[in-house]
């Protein structure tokens, strides 16, 4: 990769970090905007610039994203290999290496998933940071980061993220007080996919049809906004609904699962989807129980012969049974039976919304007429709007549940290559 071309905002990136009064830089917006390349670029270089022999940190929500992020780019990046050499080790140490016109710099990974990660930073002193992504990191690792900064002269902080919720603490703490003026030493930048130059407008397009709802407004529009209504709109009866009778499932080259969200005293909600092989998938027929309705709470063993039940004639082309991962005990009732896999479900709950509305969007997800418990649903399922987070009302979500534990699991090799066709807009020379 190369910045032969770059934006506006993008120079502004590269210039920013030599101006005196630059402490911290905040880019944030679209996804695909070009705003990480420019950053994890720039930050190396104004390192290898102004430092030899220290320490420098790279923050992201995990240490695989970092290497996904920002170490892989920035080893095909010819800006960097040309005048340095990086050496990256892995394993327990996550250390960059970079030599180059004598100098040497070394940047650690660090990973602040949770409120333990800052424990992570504690003890090493750094001359500088890149947070990657840095609305998915709490407070607590961020600040602790920080304080790593402050006894090196010259230090400066370097922020991107897509927006969350307006609620969000790195929004209020950072966001708005540079934008007010009650932070002059830090740098705003808001991106869109325009400011990339590597974007035309048949990728915008591209990407644009990978988000809905609200992370369309988020990731696309670059907003700082609520979470608020239904959480499918994009579901249309027209558009995703089919009559069982006129699709013909081939069993020898497609797939077929069974996704279920177990409950005792709640609803169980089952469904049985074929995957085809241009990675459509279609729920064929669903089963929903609720114990409360029936006075009848069922065992364990009246749910795995209901499953038997939905299976039906396919039973012995069934790929696997996607379950509930907090139902250890419905786990290991299907798995006593032998007759199907059985495997926990994703429950990455936002992700898992995120992927669910992304493939209804691409038209990808098909819905029986005969699955009215997941259609009723579909018009019921709502965020909660008295949360200051990204929350959704627990109530009229099983079959929801189950649908997103397929969407997770069974597409997750079609999810993969939309992501990779995705990052592939991002890193492709100028």
């Amino acid at each position: 990769m190369t910045f032969a071309k770059l934006s506006p905002k993008q120079k502004t990136v590269f210039r920013w970090c030599y101006r005196s009064d630059s402490y911290a830089l905040i880019c944030d917006g679209s996804v695909r905007s070009g705003k990480t390349a420019a950053m994890s670029c720039s930050f190396i270089l104004w390192a290898m610039k102004c430092f030899s022999g220290e320490n420098f940190g790279i923050c992201g929500n995990t240490v695989q994203a970092v290497e996904r992020n920002i170490i892989a780019p920035l080893m095909q990046m010819t800006d960097i290999t040309y005048y340095f050499k990086l050496k990256y080790i892995g394993g327990g140490r996550h250390r960059l290496t970079v030599t180059g016109n004598g100098r040497e710099n070394y940047f650690y990974v660090f990973g602040g998933k949770d409120e333990a990660s800052y424990k992570l930073v504690q003890g090493i002193t750094l001359a500088g940071v890149l947070f990657d992504e840095v609305a998915l990191m709490p407070e607590s690792f961020v600040q602790q980061a920080i304080a790593r900064t402050l006894s090196v002269s010259g230090a400066k902080l370097w922020f991107n993220c897509n927006p969350d919720s307006p609620e969000h603490w790195f929004y209020k703490e950072w966001v708005l007080k540079a934008d007010s003026g009650e932070r002059p030493d830090v740098l705003h930048l808001h991106f869109e996919m325009k400011d990339n130059p590597t974007m035309n407008a048949e990728k915008i397009a591209r990407t644009e049809n990978l988000f809905a709802g609200v992370f369309y407004q988020r990731y696309i529009l670059g907003l700082w906004v609520v979470a608020e209504g239904l959480v499918y709109t994009m579901f249309s009866r027209s558009e995703h609904l089919f009559n069982i009778d006129e699709l013909t499932v081939d069993k020898l080259s497609g797939s077929l699962y069974i996704s279920i969200d177990y409950g005792t005293k709640n609803p169980t909600s089952m469904g049985l989807w074929y995957v085809d092989i241009n990675g459509h998938a279609w729920r064929l027929r669903e089963s929903y129980y609720d114990g409360r309705k029936q006075s009848a709470p069922r065992t364990d063993e009246e749910h795995y012969a209901e499953l038997e039940r939905l299976a039906g004639e396919l039973i012995d082309y069934i790929d696997c049974v996607i379950v509930d991962p907090s139902a250890a005990s419905f786990i290991e009732c299907i798995r006593r039976h032998g007759v199907f896999k059985v495997r926990k479900a994703d429950n990455s709950v936002l992700d898992g919304i995120r992927d669910t509305q992304t493939l209804l969007k691409l038209g990808c997800l098909h819905f029986s007429e005969d699955c009215t418990d997941t259609i009723r649903e579909f018009g019921l399922y709502r965020w909660d709007m008295k949360k200051p987070d990204d929350v959704v009302i627990k109530e009229n979500d099983h079959a929801m549940d189950d649908t997103r534990y397929f969407v997770r699991n069974g597409m997750k090799r079609y999810l993969k290559e939309l992501r990779e066709e995705e990052s592939l807009s991002t890193y492709s020379n100028s």
